[in-house]
């Protein structure tokens, strides 16, 4: 079932070249379980047919204000009190400013503010319109009245100009508005999620660390909370608020995560999965106080952590499903896919943490899934969207038949 079930979505749809996209999204919030109605402005009748995207919703396509055939001759007003999502895609300049100037002299304006439904808008249209002042503007000013913004990307547009105002991706704007809904998909299921980096000290000042935020982690935490899972976060040391619904446990070193997730483990769990960058060594001694400066060099030795995911994998206590994170700055498929079957793991998600905007202290990344079909890249989108279609890809996984879902048998060494 899916996470849309039974919710009835409006979207209006505006004259932008975009508008051929609208297709797609049907597609993806009908699969999704949600009931789809459109109305289509004069403007997109140009762009997209009204018995085109009829055929795809299973409505009739609403296109006049005054609707002779409604109740009353009051359509907009059945729309407006019919939908639990009223969605704007694609909004051009003209329509964010006549919904900024609450215009109703349409029926998509109109019925955009009869709803008491949450609006959301997705605006698409040229560079140079999307970043005039104006546009910034209405823009700001729907945001402060609690309407949603979805978008826009960045990219080459059809008038040739390179730079944001494309329409946001079908995928991510469906997920988008999934998330606006809490899932009970997961309920009675319990996932352990690892975020975050470690610390290994050195002395009582200094420790060996790196640089991840733990906002992946974090976020794919929210997502199995909000999906109905009990939810554990096992966390190294970050400046994160702990999401509603989720149980924290922090810790510092990768000793104190590995004794952890080994102890979490011990009842049984649905899924892990290991988003932790957790720290491959260790000083061999911790100074009991702080190393001084002498000569040039310091030599250190350090002594291998526990490699945690393994262990939780190879468990007599293994979770249904256990999903690894793969940050690789090179070969990332190859090295990624070695790490899965070494490892024996059912998935690993693979970052390119060489890419400056995406990974690490990023607000938005890109990864690619790997399990034993194949390996599938996701959108480039919020670590908050990306972490809601991760924890649905896992949802997905835990419900194939058990016989579909064994780990691979590792090969003799580690590819990582």
């Amino acid at each position: 079932m899916g996470h849309l079930h039974s919710r009835n979505i409006i979207i209006g749809v505006t004259g932008g070249i975009a508008a051929y996209k609208i297709a797609e999204l049907i597609r993806l919030l009908r699969g999704d379980g949600a009931s789809v109605r459109i109305i289509l402005s004069r403007g997109a009748q140009a762009f997209v047919t009204p018995l085109t995207l009829q055929s795809l919703s299973g409505y009739p396509v609403h296109t006049e204000l005054l609707d002779e055939t409604a109740e009353m001759g009051m359509g907009h007003i059945e729309l407006a009190r019919w939908a639990d999502i009223f969605l704007v895609a694609p909004a051009t300049a003209d329509t964010v400013a006549r919904l900024a100037a609450g215009r109703a002299d349409d029926l998509l304006t109109t019925a955009a503010l009869a709803t008491p439904a949450p609006l959301f808008v997705a605006p698409a249209m040229n560079q140079h319109m999307w970043n005039n002042a104006a546009t910034t503007a209405n823009i700001q000013t729907l945001r402060e009245r609690g309407v949603k913004i979805i978008g826009p990307d960045a990219g080459e547009q059809a008038c040739g100009d390179v730079g944001a105002g494309r329409l946001t991706e079908p995928e991510t704007i469906s997920a988008e508005i999934s998330a606006h809904f809490p899932t009970r998909a997961l309920e009675g299921k319990r996932a352990i999620i690892t975020a975050g980096p470690t610390r290994e000290p050195m002395d009582p000042v200094r420790y060996i660390s790196n640089h991840s935020s733990g906002k992946m982690g974090f976020a794919l935490a929210q997502a199995a909370a909000e999906a109905g899972a009990e939810t554990i976060l096992i966390s190294g040391p970050v400046m994160l608020d702990t999401p509603k619904g989720v149980t924290r446990i922090n810790v510092e070193t990768a000793l104190q995560m590995h004794e952890v997730c080994i102890d979490q483990i011990q009842k049984p769990t649905d899924l892990f999965v290991g988003s932790a960058a957790v720290a491959d060594y260790r000083a061999e001694f911790n100074a009991p106080q702080k190393i001084k400066k002498v000569g040039d060099t310091l030599t250190l030795n350090l002594v291998r952590n526990p490699d945690i995911i393994t262990e939780v994998a190879g468990s007599a206590h293994r979770p249904s499903l256990v999903v690894g994170f793969a940050a690789e700055t090179e070969q990332l498929l190859e090295y990624a896919e070695g790490k899965r079957l070494t490892k024996q793991l059912d998935v690993v998600i693979a970052n390119d943490v060489s890419q400056a905007d995406i990974g690490f202290n990023s607000d938005i990344n890109g990864v690619t899934w790997l399990d034993d079909t194949g390996h599938d890249v996701m959108p480039l989108t919020t670590k908050q969207n990306l972490a809601k279609l991760l924890i649905e890809r896992c949802r997905q996984k835990l419900s194939q038949p058990e016989d579909q879902n064994k780990h691979i048998s590792a090969p003799a060494e580690d590819n990582r």
